[in-house]
């Protein structure tokens, strides 16, 4: 099993009663003891049958690319990011700890991976005990935000972000990937191909580093995407999303021999090393 997630650095998502909790006279030792307790009572459950966490996620504003303010980084500043990596070594010692976040090549994603890049110095000049970097993979159009186009020009400044990355010691794993398909071709067969097509060119790149671990799709089947309801990046046609390697029937679709074709002519690499 693989645990997404310990923290989700994002007051959008946290219960509705953490923002208004009273921290006390010492509300730096009460949000550092919130955290451990959590951290020990989730991965006290799984137990070892967990091999990778996402310790946190998302904890870079896109936009602005610094550390987004919750009310653990009032209190704790972006050493709450440590607490949370050393909580989780010390509960699930033999897991792989992941930072996850839906950073991208697009061109408004620039402060978002120099962000991201930050994140990861600081925590490894702190000797923070963090083994890979989470690539959402969300891409596609309608698809956070990636875009449909993966030119040359974008993989060159794709490859430089994950450069700096691997070069820091760090793994890579995909762990949420799918294709949207918001723009795309209104006939079936057109619009899986261009999906397959863009998924190809996206794994032939991210499984030429060795540092690749694994790719995890974000749902097997179209029937239960978090991209076909009507919340997330609609087509204007109307029609359904097929941005998964299955359609609604289970049945297998381009998109899923373009990942295994890309798995297949992948270059070997050395097993995955965790603590």
């Amino acid at each position: 099993m693989r645990g997404h997630t310990l923290l989700w650095n994002r007051t959008e998502w946290f219960p509705k009663w953490l923002p208004g909790y009273d921290f006390g006279p010492k509300p730096a030792v009460e949000a550092e003891r919130m955290l451990k307790d959590h951290v020990a009572t989730v991965c006290g459950h799984c137990g070892d049958r967990v091999f990778s966490w996402d310790v946190v996620n998302e904890t870079i504003d896109h936009d602005t690319g610094e550390m987004r303010e919750t009310i653990f980084t009032k209190y704790l500043g972006p050493e709450a990011i440590d607490v949370m990596f050393h909580a989780t070594r010390e509960s699930a010692p033999h897991a792989q700890l992941v930072y996850n976040d839906y950073m991208s090549w697009a061109a408004d994603s620039t402060k978002h991976r120099a962000g991201v890049l930050r994140l990861l110095e600081r925590l490894k000049k702190n000797n923070v005990p963090i083994d890979a970097l989470g690539v959402q993979g969300h891409i596609g159009p309608g698809a956070t935000d990636a875009g449909s186009s993966f030119s040359a020009a974008e993989q060159t400044q794709w490859r430089a972000f994950l450069d700096e990355v691997t070069g820091m010691g760090l793994d890579l794993v995909v762990t949420e990937f799918d294709v949207g398909d918001q723009t795309m071709a209104a006939d079936v067969a057109g619009r899986d191909a261009e999906v397959a097509a863009l998924g190809r060119d996206y794994l032939d790149l991210m499984v030429s580093y060795p540092q690749l671990r694994y790719v995890m799709a974000w749902g097997l089947t179209d029937k239960y995407s978090w991209l076909r309801g009507e919340q997330w990046w609609p087509r204007k046609d109307g029609l359904a999303k097929r941005p998964c390697p299955f359609d609604v029937d289970c049945r297998p679709k381009p998109l899923a021999a373009a990942m295994a074709d890309a798995f297949r002519n992948a270059p070997s690499r050395p097993a995955m090393k965790t603590a």
